[in-house]
């Protein structure tokens, strides 16, 4: 077998506890938080002098992670917009399975998500969408009808 699962997403952030609170809210569950550093880490990245804050965020059914990381050495770039639309090359959202989007779409906007276009309905199946959240992430919603 090539691989056994996947195990996380990373996502390099410049606030680190708003994007938190933001996953939170979604219903993720913080693990652990705290700093990275040291020759360990440099050799794998391949970046020097690295010094970060790091947290890891698991799905309620524990499947799922993503880690998010603050670089405080080297400071990090940015490669594209914060607001780059949806057809941008690279990866460019994370969809969630959800019970109910209205209330999910209501939650996050209490942490500055937005709509990127609407909630709409896909057959008798799901209702969809995109919310783009704090530094620009976007976040599809699946809410399975029936």
């Amino acid at each position: 077998m090539a691989i056994q699962r996947m195990d996380n997403v990373l996502i390099v952030v410049e606030d680190l506890d708003a994007t938190i609170s933001f996953f939170v809210e979604l219903g993720m569950e913080l693990e652990g938080k705290g700093p990275v550093e040291g020759r360990w880490v440099e050799r794998i990245i391949g970046i020097d002098d690295v010094r970060e804050e790091v947290a890891m965020l698991r799905t309620p059914d524990g499947h799922g992670r993503i880690e998010l990381a603050m670089f405080h050495t080297p400071k990090a770039i940015r490669s594209e917009s914060a607001d780059a639309p949806v057809n941008t090359l690279g990866i460019r959202r994370i969809m969630f399975a959800v019970d109910d989007i209205e209330d999910v779409v209501a939650r996050l906007r209490t942490h500055g998500a937005e709509l990127v276009g609407e909630v709409t309905q896909y057959e008798d199946s799901y209702r969809l969408c995109y919310v783009r959240g704090p530094e620009g992430i976007i976040v599809g919603l699946a809410e399975q009808l029936g």
